[in-house]
This record gives structure tokens, C-alpha cells and sequence, in this order.
């Protein structure tokens, strides 16, 4: 065993795409091994971690006084520093099953928009949780790669990714990033829509985790051929008492409305900022669409609606950004080429 193969049995490459709502691990000839909320609990009194991930999300909402869930990550950028670097560390070290010997070079992917004050902090975050090495690439770029768009030809290809706590709508362009727009409305803000309108309409309280079970449920973005509606639970604001109520998918589409209407712009401001020549090309190929929020009912149907494109989801928009910034451990030469610093 040379040198150089025990360095690579040693060497376990990782790529992350740090999320505002769930962080994707892949390592390199493994694929994806980690795929958890970004949320961490942690004990107000003695300020040790109880959990983190899936065990931590379990908590929200139902935590003694003494422990709170921690989403770290907001709109896509570090807003705890301290608590974001215990997540990718325990994350990392459940990647590669707690080697300490470990020092993986990590590829890690962020919103377009972040600031170098950002970047600085994901970096460092990285570096302190055991990494070698950090590269760092876009959101929106890596989604393109974990696409399969032919990102390195000379044509305009558009990317749409909804995730958590951003959406990047980006024109791609031999390699490069043409235009890109990072909007802090995704996911979400959706969710928080459906809780205040919920609120507003027939004074229920519902907590987070039933919104999203709303949204992924009964939400939509343009008519559904099928009226749908769903049962909640929540409390009643006036009487205080738990209280069940119907909910219909238009009703929802209602409380969505803006948020989508957000989207649906950012989308138009790309298309007009687009130079001619690569407009072109997007009016042949059209949208790709990927993301958690991608998997809202009829959004590709709204969009085809307002722009007149075609639009593509992918094919696994949930892990198109992580796939897309692991293909970059074994393409060094692109992953030099765009990552930004």
C-alpha cells in the first residue's frame, strides 16, 4: 500500500449544502450519507448540545423550559455562529463514523447573495468542525451541476431553487454565473404564510410543523384539477382549547398567494436581465426547477403560466444541490474554476 492510497483511505471528501431547513451530506464513492433538519437543542441552563438534526427537530414545539430548538441557519446565511459549527461538526464526524484521524477537504455550497462576512463564517465554521480544506461554490450553480444542465456548453441554461430559507434563480453560462438573484423568501416563508393566515382567519394557533404538513399536503400555486382539504388541529385564541377545523386547498393557495407572487417576480426580473443571446436559449430549453419548495402542487404550471416557458422540475429536487456539490470533489479542475472566495 503506497503512500498515496493510504493517504485516500484516510482522506474521506465531503460536500455539503448547508440548509436553512435540512443540511445534505454526500462523501465522495458513497453518496449521500447524512440528510437531517439544520436544527440543533440545546440546554439553556448548562449550554450543552442535547441533539441535533432529526432528533432535535422531534423536540420543536414540545421542549422543557430548559432546552431549545436552534434553527442556526437563517435565509440561508450563519445568523449562530457558535451553534452552526457543533452541527457541522457533528455532522461531518457522523459522515465519516467519528475518525479523529480524518481531515476531509470539504466543498461546501451557500446562497448567492451571502456576504464575504458570510462566507468568511461558513468557512471558518468548516474549518473548525475538522476540515482540511474548504471550497466554497453557489447554491444555484451546484443545483445546476446536480441537474445534469450542460452548465460548461456556451448556452444559457436557468435554475430555480427553492430551498428553506432562500430561493436562487440563476443564468448559467460556460461555467459561470451570468446573472443571479438570491431571494430570502422560500419554504419557509411559506409555512410562516400559512400559520399567519390560519391565525388571522379562524384565530387557531398551529405550530410550525403542522404548517409544513399543510403546505406539502394541500398546497398549490395554480388551481388544482381536484379540490382537496385536510383536517388540522391547533388551539383556539379565544377559548384556549385545542379545536379542529377543515381546511381547502384554495384556502391555502390564498395564504400562499404572496409568497408565490414573490417567487413568480424574482423569476420575470431574471428573464428580463438575461443578455439577448442567452434569452434565446432559455425560450428553447426553458426552466429548471428544483428544491424542496419545487414539490409545490402546480408551481411549474403558474410559472408556465406567467412566462410563456417550458419548465422542467428535477429529478430529485430535493438533493440536487448536495449531488451537485459532490460531483465537484472528483472534478477539482471545475471546482477551482467556480468556487467563490
Amino acid at each position: 500500500m503506497g503512500l498515496r492510497s493510504l493517504f485516500s483511505w484516510f482522506s474521506s471528501d465531503l460536500a455539503v449544502d448547508l440548509g436553512t431547513a435540512n443540511t445534505l451530506v454526500f462523501a465522495e464513492g458513497r453518496g449521500i450519507v447524512v440528510r437531517e433538519p439544520s436544527i440543533v437543542a440545546v440546554n439553556r441552563v448548562t449550554n450543552k448540545v442535547e441533539a441535533v438534526g432529526g432528533a432535535a427537530k422531534e423536540m420543536l414545539g414540545r421542549t422543557p423550559g430548559n432546552i431549545v430548538a436552534i434553527r442556526p441557519m437563517k435565509d440561508g446565511v450563519i445568523a449562530d455562529f457558535e451553534i452552526t459549527e457543533k452541527m457541522l461538526d457533528y455532522f461531518i464526524k457522523k459522515a465519516n463514523g467519528r475518525s479523529p484521524f480524518v481531515r476531509p477537504r470539504i466543498v461546501i455550497s451557500v446562497p448567492s447573495d451571502i456576504t464575504q462576512v458570510e462566507k468568511r463564517a461558513v468557512k471558518d465554521s468548516a474549518l473548525q468542525a475538522g476540515a482540511s480544506e474548504v471550497f466554497i461554490i453557489e447554491q444555484a450553480m451546484a443545483a445546476a451541476i446536480g441537474s445534469d444542465l450542460p452548465i460548461t456548453d456556451p448556452t444559457g441554461n436557468m435554475i430555480v431553487d427553492i430551498g428553506g430559507g432562500t430561493t436562487d434563480v440563476a443564468v448559467i453560462s460556460l461555467a459561470g454565473i451570468v446573472y443571479s438573484k438570491s431571494v430570502r423568501v422560500a419554504s419557509n416563508e411559506m409555512d410562516e404564510a400559512i400559520i399567519q393566515y390560519i391565525k388571522r382567519k379562524y384565530n387557531l394557533l398551529i405550530g410550525e410543523r403542522t404548517a409544513e404538513q399543510i403546505k406539502i399536503e394541500i398546497g398549490s400555486a395554480f388551481p388544482l384539477d381536484e379540490p382537496i382539504t385536510m383536517e388540522i388541529k391547533g388551539r383556539d385564541l379565544v377559548e384556549g382549547i385545542p379545536k379542529t377545523l377543515t381546511l381547502t386547498d384554495a384556502e391555502v393557495r390564498d395564504a400562499l398567494a404572496e409568497t408565490v407572487g414573490i417567487l413568480v417576480d424574482a423569476v420575470r426580473v431574471a428573464l428580463e436581465k438575461t443578455p439577448p443571446e442567452l434569452s434565446a436559449d432559455i425560450m428553447d430549453k426553458g426552466i429548471v426547477l428544483t428544491g424542496g419548495g419545487s414539490l409545490l402542487k402546480n408551481l411549474d404550471r403558474r410559472l408556465r403560466d406567467e412566462t410563456g416557458l417550458p419548465i422542467t422540475i428535477a429529478e430529485l429536487p430535493l438533493d440536487s444541490v448536495a449531488l451537485g456539490t459532490g460531483a465537484m470533489l472528483a472534478d477539482v479542475d471545475l471546482l477551482r474554476k467556480i468556487s467563490v472566495d
